[in-house]
């Protein structure tokens, strides 16, 4: 199934985040990671931003997507934004360098292949 047009844009945030995610650790050791705070709150953020494009892609499109963990992508969202209290870096460590990665290689082959727009079309 081809996504529509809202899921294209959705899929599209969802893997330009999960890409952020990856290029943010790569190189990072867990110490280094819990001890950047810019860092952690960058992350959390983009996976934040995965989960809530994740929750906008239609549900038929997700029926027809098993192999991604939707509802987990999600609850991580919902937990990020709504009990951030309760974040623990090992947790989203584990989601940025092992979760992330893999849904990156789901999302690859579902996302269209877009242009960016060309500000000035004349050159």
């Amino acid at each position: 199934m081809l996504p529509e047009n809202a899921d294209a844009g959705f899929l599209w945030d969802m893997l330009e985040s999960a890409e952020s995610v990856v290029l943010m650790t790569r190189n990072l050791r867990y110490d280094q990671y819990s001890n950047d705070r810019k860092t952690r709150r960058a992350v959390e953020r983009e996976i934040e931003i995965i989960g809530e494009a994740a929750r906008k892609v239609s549900g038929a499109f997700c029926d027809v997507h098993p192999e991604i963990p939707w509802r987990k992508i999600i609850g991580q969202r919902h937990k990020l934004a709504h009990e951030y209290a309760e974040i623990q870096d090992e947790v989203i460590w584990r989601v940025a360098t092992i979760h992330v990665p893999e849904l990156i290689k789901h999302l690859r082959p579902l996302v269209p292949t877009m242009r960016p727009v060309d500000p000035d079309p004349s050159s």
